[in-house]
């Protein structure tokens, strides 16, 4: 996440919306690494023709851009969260596209196929994945937040703390609180 600590992403989707297009890349350098690097070996192998990753994360850090305008900053980490699931669809829909021409087909369903997992399925397998997306939707916004820049992003504490305003201090106690409340909730789900 190369830009100055001072250029919150917050600050940045500010001047972006007044029209500075240097806000614009910063916030497109700042972000199109990290979703590369998490959409890497996410589509199903049957989903992948002439579309790679990048394609992906470009349509969807267009889509979020012509977007803006509606998207409502609500705390730190909520961007990446939004980018995340324009992702996500951006991904239903390339399965949908490349399953028999406009069957509708869930990601979930995708992913139940052993002929169609990702490296990254493969390797957590399909119902541990869930039971994570399930947990995960049961904790507190921040924690979310949190946890999906460190687990799935691979962001470190210093980049958390450039986008949350945190100390890198103050952001590893709260990733440990919420891989904490994570565990359980997966524990609990597993019950």
């Amino acid at each position: 996440m190369d830009a100055a600590p001072a250029d919150t992403t917050q600050e940045l989707l500010y001047r972006i919306r007044a029209g500075d297009a240097h806000a614009r890349e910063r916030l497109l350098a700042r972000y199109l690494p990290v979703l590369t690097r998490w959409a890497h070996g996410r589509l199903p192998a049957h989903s992948r023709d002439l579309t790679d990753t990048d394609d992906l994360v470009q349509a969807t850090l267009l889509r979020a851009l012509t977007r803006l305008d509606a998207f409502e900053y609500a705390g730190s980490g909520c961007f990446l969260g939004y980018l995340r699931h324009l992702l996500l669809n951006v991904m239903r829909n390339e399965i949908r596209r490349s399953s028999g021409h406009g069957t509708r087909v869930e990601l979930a369903d995708a992913l139940s196929d052993e002929s169609a997992r990702s490296p990254l399925e493969a390797a957590v397998g399909v119902e541990r994945l869930r039971r994570y997306e399930r947990a995960l939707a049961t904790l507190p916004q921040r924690s979310q937040a949190l946890l999906v820049m460190r687990i799935e992003f691979g962001l470190d504490y210093a980049d958390i703390a450039d986008e949350t305003a945190l100390s890198a201090d103050a952001v590893r106690m709260a990733i440990r609180r919420a891989v904490a409340e994570l565990s359980k909730a997966m524990s609990d789900d597993a019950a």
